[in-house]
């Protein structure tokens, strides 16, 4: 692990990373395998509405779109991220009640690549829960400022 990514978040010892927020109508969890089928539907039946969302802006996802398997790929990469404390991604789910909803999203928590001090937030929602967009991102903003050990300044989320 390079010495920015030791210095993204405090030690495990200082700082328990937060595996779940309950929001207005979603909850977060740690993004995983276990999420593969329903991440690759919210997001594949909804490729120009995610590509139009602030920090995407046509970057991902990815036109041809994936398979089934790159797309577990993917989820496996983000979760080792969660594990090793360099990035944290999160599933954006259904309802407020663990057990209950399926995927309509997903919020990402990274260093920024182009300055490591600060810490670069993108979220999107489903096109059919498009109308929750702000309702996560406003949810999201204030525990990050407020759960998490970052500076509101060092924060880069595009407002909704």
């Amino acid at each position: 692990m390079s010495s920015d990514q030791q210095g993204f978040v405090p030690p495990a010892e200082m700082f328990e990373v937060p595996v779940r927020l309950v929001g207005e109508g979603f909850r977060l969890e740690p993004l995983g395998p276990e999420h593969n089928e329903g991440d690759l539907a919210a997001w594949s039946g909804s490729v120009a509405h995610v590509r139009a969302t602030p920090t995407f802006l046509g970057d991902w996802p990815p036109e041809g779109g994936m398979s089934p398997e790159e797309n577990l790929a993917d989820l496996v990469r983000h979760a080792g991220d969660f594990a090793e404390r360099r990035g944290f991604t999160y599933s954006v789910l259904e309802g407020e009640r663990d057990g209950e909803g399926e995927v309509i999203g997903c919020l990402y928590i990274y260093p920024a690549r182009e300055d490591p001090a600060r810490v670069r937030v993108s979220s999107w929602v489903r096109a059919d829960r498009a109308a929750l967009d702000k309702t996560v991102y406003e949810t999201v903003l204030r525990w990050l400022v407020e759960v998490w050990p970052f500076d509101a300044e060092r924060i880069d989320y595009a407002a909704r």
